[in-house]
């Protein structure tokens, strides 16, 4: 491996992400699983491959490399999935399966192919239009994709390529999820097979009740603005419709009352029919729908809830009796229900619910808001853990094989083990790198709130070495944890700026997942000023635990996003606190955000303005008296660029000088290895500027 920097390094692994095997599959017979990885920690190229679970045996199925123009010009709606789902490689980066697991169907550049999973062999599946989301249906005898909006199906031997539904005008298209679903929801698909492969259900999006919103490229003024459809905060949502459509040519729309629902959450196809989970537009109420055949719906179950419900991804799903399986929140705890009981003990937090194999259910969950671990429901013997150890665990389990993927201190991209009744356990080879440091987090719990907090000091730091100057790096919100066991690339990142001096101090607040429904509700009216409490007491707390350590008139604090946000309000409203702040992709506006992830927040703006001037930034333009480095991605379609330029213009007005660095042809996650990389060293040389340091 070469030598070099952690800022190199991340930018070249993509954050360690390339080499790693990711998307594992078991087949229906358990004998085998399907993954995807690319030959090396560098290599962005994915490719496909299964394990054989007998043998241990591992054997590369697709290499991408080997096909033509294996990912030349994506079509938009791959693009944009692969923004959403924040995907860094190239190559195959998803792929479905017939019931069995023989066959697997993926997209490469447009174009479709079908492997045969057992002997290796590849082919092209000739196709009427580009390709976006293939689908195989569970007998293996047709694909489902869409194409130019359509949703189309063909025959895996390529013939037979027709349009169940086609746009009936520009902005509408079918089998692709929209904005809110996609980005807010964790619903990235939009069509669904039924088990007997006969029929599909789809969604039909209609973007045209969506604002229209460009997005230039001011490094190439000679490309045309981008156009986007993107629902600010308050205004119209897309028009989403479900149907269900027969490969005889038949079509039915499905019938709920989609003027007080208008969110699709999510939907399915199982053994025992077409369902749907569909939520008002303020949140607090989501009904999961049987479907029936003639588009008629009966409730399946109702949640509510005066906040907002949560959807915890995975859900609903039926077991192979019928039971629904969901959440319930009771008291402080987010317990897994079936058949509409709670299952799962009190203090026990469910996060994500994996699948169901007959009456089993296969779930993520926490009793510790550091670790995450994998359990499974059985109604005779109840729920029994599945993980060990620390770390942030997942996985997949089918036929007696479970896939079980642990990430922890030292293993940024996780390692990977298949255990299969009666056998030795394997592990699925990965080929990332090696980090070229070793986080050292310490964890602590702080104030009376016990904030779970990570401080990170420099690589052979001394306490009689002196006070050292702070770093704060968070990311503080709702959709994120960042204190775990689980050795996240973020862990690599606090160390690098430990080891460049600082005291590095990491702390999850209130609104922070993992410790129940009240805490997530506590910031509901009020984004702001929860999360910045939280902050500054994490501070004081650990100055308090550690006196002597840290040097409180030099603090700096640094973020992402959320953390980006939360950097900027921590330099407006506390500068008594924070001496600098370098904040990247920050929602500075808060109605210039999407309406699912913001009004579950802060309601309808026209309902509750002042919740919107509370969490926002631009009028607090004036109070600014510390260093301030605004950074953005002038192609970000999930936070805008109009954020950073809207405060900067307000700095400006305000005579309050800051320091803005553009980042051209960069999105919300940047992957430019260049970009990526020099942007580490130029928050680094910002913070010891502004803090005195240098």
């Amino acid at each position: 491996m070469p030598t070099d920097t952690l800022p190199r390094q991340l930018a070249r692994t993509r954050r360690f992400a390339l080499g790693t095997p990711t998307h594992p599959a078991v087949t229906a017979d358990g004998t085998t699983v399907l993954f995807l990885r690319s030959h090396g920690g560098a290599d962005p190229l994915t490719c496909l491959w299964a394990l054989d679970t007998d043998t241990g045996e591992e054997r590369l199925i697709v290499d991408p490399a080997t096909l033509a123009d294996p990912d030349g010009e994506l079509p938009e709606a791959e693009r944009i999935r692969r923004e959403r789902a924040r995907v860094a490689a190239t190559g195959i980066t998803a792929y479905s399966t017939d019931a069995t697991g023989r066959l697997a169907a993926f997209a490469l550049g447009g174009a479709l192919w079908l492997a045969d999973t057992t002997d290796g062999t590849v082919r092209a599946v000739p196709t009427a239009t580009e390709v976006y989301d293939p689908r195989l249906d569970p007998a293996g005898r047709r694909i489902a994709y869409v194409g130019g909006g359509a949703l189309r199906v063909a025959e895996a031997d390529g013939s037979g390529d027709r349009a169940l539904a086609e746009p009936e005008a520009e902005d509408v298209t079918y089998g692709v999820a929209d904005h809110v679903a996609a980005e807010s929801m964790s619903r990235t698909r939009a069509h669904w097979w039924s088990p007997d492969g006969t029929a599909l259900l789809v969604a039909r999006v209609d973007n045209r009740p969506v604002r229209r919103l460009y997005l230039a490229d001011p490094a190439n003024p000679q490309r045309p603005p981008r156009v986007i459809r993107y629902p600010l905060a308050g205004t119209a949502n897309a028009d989403v419709s479900l149907w269900l459509l027969g490969l005889d040519g038949g079509r039915t729309e499905v019938r709920w009352d989609r003027a007080a629902f208008e969110y699709v959450t999510a939907a399915g196809w199982d053994g025992h029919g077409p369902y749907a989970a569909v939520q008002t537009r303020d949140q607090r109420t989501v009904r999961t729908l049987a479907i029936e055949p003639d588009g008629s719906v009966r409730v399946l179950a109702e949640k509510r809830d005066e906040h907002w419900v949560e959807l915890v991804p995975g859900l609903p799903l039926r077991t192979a009796s019928g039971a629904l399986v969901d959440s319930a929140d009771h008291g402080d705890t987010r317990h897994l229900t079936v058949d509409g009981k709670p299952v799962t003990p009190a203090g026990l937090q469910l996060w994500e619910v994996l699948g169901t194999e007959g009456e089993q259910v296969l779930f993520t969950a926490l009793d510790d808001p550091t670790e995450t671990h994998l359990w499974v429901y059985e109604p005779v013997d109840g729920v029994r853990k599945l993980s060990d150890g620390t770390g942030v665990h997942t996985g997949t389990r089918h036929s007696g094989t479970l896939v079980l993927t642990t990430r922890s201190e030292g293993f940024p991209g996780g390692r990977t083990t298949v255990r299969r009744d009666g056998r030795p356990a394997l592990r699925l080879t990965s080929y990332a790198e090696q980090p070229v440091l070793a986080a050292r987090p310490e964890l602590l719990r702080l104030g009376p709130r016990e904030l779970r907090a990570a401080l990170f000091l420099p690589t052979g730091h001394r306490p009689e070495d002196g006070p050292l100057p702070v770093l704060v790096d968070p990311y503080g919100g709702p959709a994120m944890q960042k204190v775990t066991t689980g050795g996240r690339w973020g862990d690599l990142v606090s160390q690098w700026f430990a080891d460049q001096g600082f005291a590095v101090l990491v702390v999850d607040g209130r609104g922070t997942p993992g410790r129940g429904p009240r805490w997530d509700k506590t910031i509901h009216g009020d984004k702001a000023t929860p999360a910045l409490e939280d902050q500054v007491e994490g501070l004081h707390e650990t100055a308090r635990l550690r006196p002597g350590l840290l040097d409180l008139g030099r603090v700096g604090i640094r973020g992402w996003s959320y953390g980006g946000y939360l950097a900027a309000l921590a330099v407006l409203r506390r500068p008594d606190v924070f001496h600098a702040a370098a904040a990247g992709a920050a929602p500075t506006d808060q109605r210039l955000y999407d309406t699912h992830w913001q009004e579950r927040f802060l309601g309808h703006p026209d309902e509750h303005p002042e919740r919107y001037d509370t969490c926002s930034l631009i009028a607090d333009a004036p109070n600014l008296r510390r260093p301030l480095l605004l950074v953005h991605g002038l192609a970000d379609d999930n936070v805008l660029p109009v954020h950073a330029l809207r405060l900067s213009s307000a700095l400006l007005a305000a005579g309050r000088p800051h320091e803005v660095l553009p980042l051209s042809n960069t999105s919300h996650s940047p992957t430019d290895e260049t970009v990526a990389e020099n942007l580490l060293l130029h928050e680094l040389a910002f913070l010891r500027r502004s803090l005195g340091l240098s």
